[in-house]
This record gives C-alpha cells, structure tokens and sequence, in this order.
C-alpha cells in the first residue's frame, strides 16, 4: 500500500528520502512541490529526475480531491465546494473573500457524531477522519481553482476537530510551517463543542490559534438538550478548560452561540450569557440558525436577534452578530454534503 506523502511533515519527508538514498535537498524540493506549488503528480516535479519520480510514484501517493460540486453565491463573494475523496466519502468547504483577505473554512471528519440537533453535518453520524493531507488539500484545492492565496483558515465544516486530535494537531504544524502556505497561526481559529481532554492537550501545544466553543445555551440543562457531547462534559468543566486555555495562551476564547427561536434567545438565556461571560475575556458570536430541513428549528427575526444583542452589550459583554455569507447557496455546515448523500 503506498504511503500518503502529502500526510508527512517537513521532518518525516526528510527522513523518508534520506531513506531511499537521495540528498537532502530533495526533500525541500518536494515539499515545495507539495504544499507551495500543489501539485497534484509526481510528474509536475520536473527538477527532479525520471528515474526519482517513478520510484516516488510507485511508494507514494499523493491525495487527491474531485470537486464533485462548485457553488458560488450572486449576492456576495462567497462559493462553497463539495470535494469527493479518494474512498467516495463528501466533504465540504466554503471560501469567503473579505477586505482583509480570504478565508477558507474546511472539514476535519467526514460526518460528525457528536448528534448537535441543530446541525446537518451530523446527520448520519460520523464517517471517518480526514487525514492531514485531506485537510490541507481543501485549502490547496480552492487555492489552485481561484488562483487567490488563502490567509486565513477555520476548521469549522463538517466534523469536530479534536475528535481526530493528532491528524488535527498536524495538520495546524503543516498549515503554518515556513516550508509550506506558512499561514500564520493567529490566523487560524479552531471549533469545537467542548472535548474538554483535548481542549487541555491542545492548550499544551504551544500553539498560537483561535478557539472557538460551541456554547449554543447559557445553562446545563439547555445545553445538554440541544448537544449530547454536554452529558460528557458539563457546562462548568467546559469553561473551566476554555479559561485555562486562555490562561495558557493568551488567546482569547470565542464562543459560538447558535440562535434558535423560542430555545435560546429568551430573557433568561440573556440573564444567563450574562451571568457565566461576564469578567471572562472573551468574544461571542451569534448565528442566527440555518433551518435543516430533518429539525424543526427556526432562527428568530433580525429584530429579535438586535434586542438579544443589545441586552447582552448593555450587560458588558464582547458580542456580534455573525454576517450571513452565501444566503443563496447551501451555506449551512453540512447541507451540500447531506443533499448529495441523500440524492444517492
């Protein structure tokens, strides 16, 4: 079985070509080729030597991704992109073009089990994990299709990324090596919905990038009703580790908080964000929830998410209102994938 070169880091290319005999200066050349020029065969590499390229091509393979579908929305410069991978499994990820640069958000499973109910990504339960080389390979991918340069990454598509912890964690040292796109790591903002665990692992990296809890409710109960993953963790032990994160970091904590009308933007839910956010340095971000069609959620009004906005500022806390992006596309995390998985 060949072996996935785009999954090795700078250190293990080296070793590997060291390996089969060749200098190494090779091993630079390669991973130039890999994750700068992104190319997609052996047989771009053409300082190179045939006879090195064949034996390459015979040990390694070099993932590849068929975009399998390519939307792009007529009322701002977004376009979502739905790649197949080799095994047949879907995965999606969506390119946003801002002022201060471009920003593309990737998958890091194929299908989630964490069951979230308001979430598409998760119907079907989890498939399998993305390797490193299939999450860098959205980035590479879209990069290669608009010929634009990505500065800015959030792995909040398909799947939780500590879930699949040690391809995730290389994945963040690939993305940003200096041998490699070099994006920088303040650059990168990672989602999950509270693997408390690996929150504490991922505090020890040393690493310099965003994290982003999926908070979504204001109390235990709520927040257990509306994401098993809070029967695991508790509410209290989540923000203990989102604060120990920051203690160790320095990087301030951005919770998502999904609004779902007539579940979560009551008065009560106000008293509550107040309540555990306020005095943490922190941001929160509310999203206006995407109707899936398999849930019965709907997102309240834009007046009714401006008062909910207002109450928490009037309270102290570092709140927006996420911008809608690709409103006219299938924007919602999962809902491309799972439109073709049910068409099959």
């Amino acid at each position: 079985m060949k072996k996935d070169i785009c999954s090795l880091d700078f250190g293990e290319l080296a070793e590997e070509i060291a390996g089969i005999g060749e200098p190494s200066f090779r091993s630079r050349q390669i991973f130039e080729w890999l994750h700068v020029k992104l190319a997609d065969s052996f047989d771009e590499m053409t300082n190179l030597s045939k006879k090195l390229r064949e034996r390459l091509d015979s040990e390694y393979e070099i993932p590849v991704l068929r975009t399998a579908d390519h939307q792009i929305s007529k009322v701002d410069p977004t376009e979502k992109f739905l790649f197949e991978l080799a095994d047949g499994n879907m995965i999606e990820s969506v390119l946003m073009r801002y002022s201060y640069g471009n920003s593309v958000c990737i998958s890091s499973q194929a299908g989630c089990r964490m069951g979230c109910r308001f979430c598409a990504s998760t119907i079907g339960g989890l498939e399998r994990n993305l390797a490193p080389s299939e999450m860098l390979r959205q980035i590479y991918q879209i990069q290669k299709m608009t010929g634009e340069r990505v500065s800015n990454v959030v792995i909040m598509g398909t799947g939780e990324p500590l879930d699949n912890y040690d391809n995730f964690v290389k994945f963040i040292r690939m993305l940003s090596d200096e041998h490699g796109l070099h994006i920088s790591q303040r650059n990168i903002t990672a989602s999950t919905c509270g693997i408390v665990p690996n929150m504490r692992r991922l505090a020890g990296e040393g690493f310099q990038i965003t994290l982003a809890l999926s908070l979504h409710a204001s109390s235990q109960e709520k927040r257990s009703s509306l994401m098993p993953v809070a029967n695991r963790y508790s509410l209290d032990e989540v923000l203990k580790a989102c604060d120990d994160y920051f203690t160790q970091t320095g990087r301030r904590i951005t919770f998502e908080y999904s609004l779902i009308a007539g579940v979560n933007d009551r008065p009560e839910d106000t008293a509550g964000l107040t309540a555990i956010l306020r005095g943490r340095n922190c941001h929160l971000n509310l999203i206006p929830v995407n109707p899936v069609r398999e849930r019965d959620y709907t997102r309240p009004d834009r007046k009714k998410a401006e008062e909910f906005k207002i109450k928490l500022e009037k309270n102290g806390i570092n709140v927006t209102i996420r911008r809608e992006r690709g409103s006219d596309i299938d924007g919602a995390c999962g809902q491309l994938r799972r439109r073709h998985v049910t068409a099959k």
